[in-house]
Formats: C-alpha cells, structure tokens, sequence
C-alpha cells in the first residue's frame, strides 16, 4: 500500500493530518455553495459533492475507514 498519511496513531489507509494549504478557504466556499439553497437542494447538492470526491479518491479503503470514521 502506498503511503497512508497520518491515520491518528493506527495504520489505516485514510488521511487523517491536514491535506490542504488553505482549509478556511475551502469549508468557506463549500457554505457558500449552500446559499440560496432548499433544505432539499442542499442534501442532493452535498450528495453530488460527495459522489464526486469518493469517485475522485478512488481507494476503497480509505472511503470505508472515512465511513465508518464519520459514524463515529
């Protein structure tokens, strides 16, 4: 298995140490992408996002280490 990151002390094949340069940058657009936004469009736009970025990442593991992680 190629590199894991940091998986908080146990080897898992998630990322857990922060990936990206401007995180603030990042969750502020994700909100912004909300306004205007039914609760309804909300959910099916934070749906699509998702399915977009599990397809992008690719890696079984570490999306079912991120499910079960997000439960938690």
């Amino acid at each position: 298995m190629s590199d894991s990151g940091d998986s908080g002390g146990t080897k898992g094949a998630l990322r857990r140490s922060l990936n990206l340069a401007r995180p603030d940058e990042i969750y502020n657009a994700i909100v912004d992408a909300h306004k205007g936004l039914s609760d309804e469009a909300s959910r099916a736009f934070d749906a699509r996002l998702i399915l977009l970025l599990v397809n992008h990442i690719g890696e079984e593991a570490a999306i079912r280490e991120a499910l079960k992680a997000a439960a938690e």
